[in-house]
């Protein structure tokens, strides 16, 4: 994944996406550095337009912000949402509960690390 990232470092600052100056990011990141994954991104990337498809990546997490509409269309009642949201609190204050305990059991940090 830090490989992509590099790419998308390199993207943001218009520096020109090749093989040593992603090599150099990664470096300066404190990366291992394969050289054949490096050839392998730089040629899946010839083709792309990296800010278009970034562009296209973001539209469906935009999209889908707003409350979804019930059945036949519609958006639901205001009495439905009202009860929404009176359930939320209740699963958040159960899934803190469970965070905590994998916390404290060291559990769970494999899950940050990949």
């Amino acid at each position: 994944m830090e490989y992509v990232y590099a790419a998308l470092i390199l993207n943001e600052s218009g520096a020109e996406i090749n093989e040593e100056n992603v090599t150099d990011v990664l470096d300066a990141a404190g990366v291992d550095v394969e050289e054949s994954r490096v050839k392998a991104l730089i040629a899946a990337l010839e083709d792309v337009d990296i800010d278009e498809a970034v562009a296209e990546a973001a539209v469906p997490a935009a999209g889908g912000a707003g409350a979804a509409p019930a059945e036949g269309g519609e958006e639901a009642a205001p009495e439905e949402e009202e009860e929404a949201e009176e359930e939320l609190p209740e699963t958040a204050d159960e899934e803190e509960g469970e965070e905590e305990e994998e916390e404290a059991s060291g559990e769970g940090l494999g899950d940050l690390f990949g």
